[in-house]
């Protein structure tokens, strides 16, 4: 393992190389093993031609990864605005990484978003009704959930309390709600939030779900699933007739991530997905060992697992390595920060 992490350099030293190649039952896969004295360092060359990923049945994905690929916005859908999306990078978070605003950030957002809802922004996109779900999911469950760093500061407080009776007259009703669920935030005594229940029955369930979600908790396997299945299959080019607002279904999405998906959850969500894309490829091997990295986007710490499959490998054992780009819920989150269609009306408004 240590010759692997410190490889002897073949320019500098005085020892013979030779190179061999060992075959395993996949002859696509060769291993070749340098040997350098007694000493020997692994280099791996995994090659698997196209004719072989069409023999899995595994086909190229038509969605991009959009954490990498710029391709994965339509280019017929509005860009979001950002200055709403500069402060969703810092509350749209989770409990010990958010970043609360100052006061004069706080003022620029929500001005910004009241201008937006009159429709006198004019030197700016608007701010989509996706952004508005997601940035008041991420106040309310602050106020509601998380610990007192990430809390609300002052500045936050002293703009909301400024700009809060001028927005309730102008945003939709969905959004209303989703800010002050239970007219405990705020202050100002509206009963929006408390008496919304959606305009049709995958909203009710949706807002049901949402309250319990808006107020820091989780959900049961079936929720998540029963809210899946009303939404689902997410069609693009069709969201301005989905079945559920825009608002809700990015709070959704962004409350479960904030509140840090369980278990039951994140089963439901990919158990969901799985039955829209249909069954993974069976490995045809005696045995296997799987190497799955943390699905959480987190980059900043080593994976040791390469190289210990590397050695097993070496061993004639079956090993795969295998992590996503993303997953559900953290799939929507370039549609929650605005970047799908935006409707023209909403029931709520």
């Amino acid at each position: 393992m240590k010759a692997l992490l410190y490889p002897v350099d073949p320019l500098i030293s005085p020892l013979p190389i030779t190179t061999k190649t060992r075959v395993f039952s996949n002859p696509q896969i060769r291993i070749p093993i340098k040997r350098v004295g007694k000493r020997c360092c692994i280099a791996i060359k995994a090659v698997l031609d196209s004719a072989s990923i069409e023999e899995l049945g595994h086909q190229e994905p038509d969605i991009k990864n959009p954490a990498l690929s710029t391709s994965y916005r339509n280019s017929e859908f509005p860009k979001p605005n950002q200055t709403v999306l500069d402060a969703q990078t810092k509350v749209c978070t989770g409990p010990t990484q958010t970043k609360p605003l100052n006061e004069e950030q706080a003022l620029k957002v929500l001005d910004t978003i009241l201008r937006s809802a009159k429709g006198g922004l004019k030197d700016e996109e608007p701010v989509s009704k996706a952004q508005l779900g997601a940035f008041f999911t991420a106040m309310t469950i602050r106020a509601n959930a998380f610990p007192e760093p990430t809390q609300w500061s002052e500045g936050e407080r002293r703009a909301m309390d400024h700009y809060w009776p001028q927005l309730i007259r102008v945003l939709p009703k969905d959004v209303i709600f989703i800010a002050d669920p239970e007219d405990s935030i705020m202050g100002i005594g509206s009963s929006i939030g408390p008496k919304f229940v959606g305009n049709s029955t995958a909203e009710m369930r949706l807002v049901g779900a949402l309250r319990e979600v808006l107020a820091g908790g989780h959900l049961g396997y079936e929720e998540v699933q029963g809210v899946l299945k009303d939404i689902l299959p997410l069609k693009v080019e069709e969201m301005g007739s989905s079945s559920v607002s825009e608002s809700l279904l990015s709070a959704f999405m962004i409350g479960q991530r904030m509140n840090r998906e369980t278990d039951r959850e994140l089963k439901a969500y990919c158990l969901a997905f799985d039955d829209e894309l249909g069954p993974a490829p069976v490995a045809d091997v005696n045995s296997l060992t799987h190497y799955g990295e943390p699905y959480d986007g987190n980059t900043r710490y080593f994976r040791s697992t390469l190289f210990v499959a590397a050695v097993r490998s070496c061993y004639g054992e079956s090993c795969l390595l295998h992590g996503v780009d993303w997953m559900p819920p953290k799939i929507f989150i370039d549609w929650v920060k605005g970047t799908y269609k935006e409707t023209s009306t909403t029931g709520n408004s």
